[in-house]
């Protein structure tokens, strides 16, 4: 075949764009898959997946050397150790913009942050999907829970999900392997919020890992507790394109991976008032090659896809293509956090734990869902994020201890402790926005990308309840010395920026339509974090999923049809 014509071209090959690939492929499309950075092969490119802290010189934490190539990427947290660094994109080569501190986590490689992720999944509710149309903020979603709740499940099915059913309707339950269990003192947290309060639930994390069996990929087996997932797991334990997705779409047999391969432009034909293929900059030789298909999908997360879109200008569409509501770019969302209380407990002094579990617990919200539960500073809500853990030998090297007596405490584990952390919806603000900047261009000689982003009152008082509430809970629960705490937050630190490029049902007030079409040119499909029309409270890639899973079906079925 002609080595530039496809059926369908794939941006990006993290969570979206993975499972775009599979079911394009696996229903008989010869599928382009592109991906901006290098290849990563499963398990043999995970070079530092077995490394042990005391096989880096300074003991595998971040270096001088690390924040002079990363100073965004590092200044975050998220990039602290030399066993990660290389996941993490080189500031210096993929600079961006700020008007307000922003963070960009990135990660330019085949698997994309589906290798990085903390892989915490929670199903968007009618209550997230319903909040915009009843409180007059923003646009309506063009969908309901029912139309994504099939697609959840069939996405669940195949990853493999850990979690336990609770019966909320503001976190529905989905199709669960058996969960992962909780420590005594989460347990003692729990039995005290059943206790006191009739609408606080404690549960351990939904997370996307396998704790039973296994799953189809690449030798998908059970979770190994090693707890060191950022690295790359060699199971296959937990969820990633590059173990589960992208291993199916290859055994097709109608897959082309081509990595390196820069995407900066969507090539439109007026004629035909469609999309005709993609423009690409490779980026180790520099060449411009075109591709084409009859489909696309635009999966490269969240700003870079709606960068994409941006450049991709012609008289049709002069301000970016399907920009003809002017809300390309904006409602830039994340979740807020970094906000909460810990607290210690003296019980519990003869047990400890088994394995490194790569999970905490998890408390669904329960603010503003009606009744005596509405707030009236703040509206929509947010839930906790933590888990309890057991101290170490360190907290004796707070004095100067020594001698036999400090030889025998150094042999004990510390005493349990446990924390609350709250995660809070932001709401879709239209000036909260990303720009490109042709004055300021990369190594490509392609536009950069300036932020302009922050957090309003309804979060500002919304972090108030989290961190009142927090301390409330914990002292409740009988621990001791709990403190409140709040550090500094930016938007984007919570790795879950979304709504650039939103679905709606009027193309005067969005991007896409409900089958995350481009409104004006339909056989474009963006399906990652830029579709959001709300951010809802919980973590959002199982929803990326499952409308990637939906639109490409719908993707398929229009091409049957001769619609595209």
């Amino acid at each position: 075949m002609d080595q530039t014509k496809y059926d369908a071209i794939v941006i990006g090959t993290g969570v979206s764009g993975g499972w775009a690939a599979k079911e394009l492929c696996e229903k008989g499309l010869k599928t382009l898959v592109l991906e901006r950075g290098r290849m990563l092969k499963h398990v043999e490119d995970y070079t530092t997946m077995n490394d042990q802290h005391w096989d880096y010189p300074a003991g595998d934490v971040i270096t001088q050397k690390i924040r002079e190539r990363q100073p965004k990427q590092s200044r975050t947290g998220y990039v602290n150790t030399e066993s990660t660094k290389h996941l993490f994109v080189d500031d210096i080569e993929h600079p961006y913009n700020e008007t307000k501190p922003f963070d960009w986590i990135r990660g330019y490689h085949v698997g994309g942050r589906s290798l990085l992720w903390w892989r915490q999944v929670y199903r968007f509710s009618e209550i997230d999907f319903e909040a915009n149309l009843k409180e007059g903020i923003a646009v309506d979603w063009p969908i309901r829970y029912k139309d994504i709740a099939p697609w959840y499940d069939y996405v669940e099915e195949y990853i493999g999900i850990s979690g336990e059913k609770l019966g909320l309707p503001q976190l529905p339950d989905g199709k669960f392997l058996k969960p992962m269990e909780m420590f005594c003192v989460e347990k003692d947290l729990r039995r005290a919020l059943e206790k006191n309060y009739d609408d606080r639930t404690l549960t351990i994390g939904r997370v996307a890992h396998i704790t039973e069996g296994t799953k189809p990929g690449l030798g998908r087996v059970t979770c190994q507790y090693r707890n060191k997932c950022r690295r790359g797991c060699p199971y296959g334990g937990y969820f990633s394109s590059n173990s589960s997705t992208l291993p199916a779409a290859e055994e097709t047999g109608n897959m082309t991976l081509r990595p390196n391969s820069i995407v900066h432009e969507i090539i439109y034909d007026a004629n035909k008032k469609r999309a005709i293929g993609v423009r690409v900059i490779d980026s180790e030789t520099n060449e411009s090659i075109d591709y084409k298909a009859k489909v696309i999908f635009i999966c490269a997360s969240t700003v870079s896809s709606t960068s994409i879109l941006m450049q991709s200008k012609s008289d049709r569409f002069p301000n970016g293509m399907g920009n003809d509501s002017g809300e390309l770019g904006h409602n830039l969302m994340d979740h807020h956090f970094r906000i909460g209380a810990s607290g210690v407990s003296y019980n519990h002094k003869e047990k400890y734990y088994v394995g490194n579990r790569p999970n905490g617990h998890y408390l669904p919200r329960f603010r503003n869902l009606g009744g005596k539960t509405d707030q009236k500073d703040f509206i929509r809500g947010y839930g906790y994020q933590g888990g309890g853990s057991r101290g170490t030998w360190r907290e004796y090297t707070k004095e100067m201890a020594y001698g036999p007596e400090f030889k025998k405490a150094i042999l004990k584990p510390g005493d349990w402790g446990i924390s609350l952390g709250g995660f809070g919806e932001m709401l879709p603000y239209h000036d909260n926005q990303m720009i490109l900047d042709y004055s300021k261009l990369d190594k490509w000689e392609l536009p950069t990308v300036t932020f302009d982003a922050s957090i309003r009152e309804n979060e500002i008082n919304m972090r108030k309840d989290m961190k009142q509430q927090a301390i409330e809970m914990l002292e409740i629960a009988g621990f001791k010395n709990v403190k409140g705490h709040e550090y500094n937050y930016n938007v984007g630190l919570g790795i879950h920026e979304m709504g650039t490029a939103r679905m709606g049902n009027d193309p005067k007030t969005s991007v896409l339509n409900s089958n995350n079409q481009i409104h004006s040119v339909p056989n474009v499909y963006v399906t990652d974090g830029s579709c959001m029309t709300s951010s809802g409270c919980t973590n959002p890639s199982i929803t990326y999923m499952a409308l990637t899973a939906r639109a490409a079906n719908h993707a398929v079925g229009e091409l049957k049809k001769m619609n595209l």
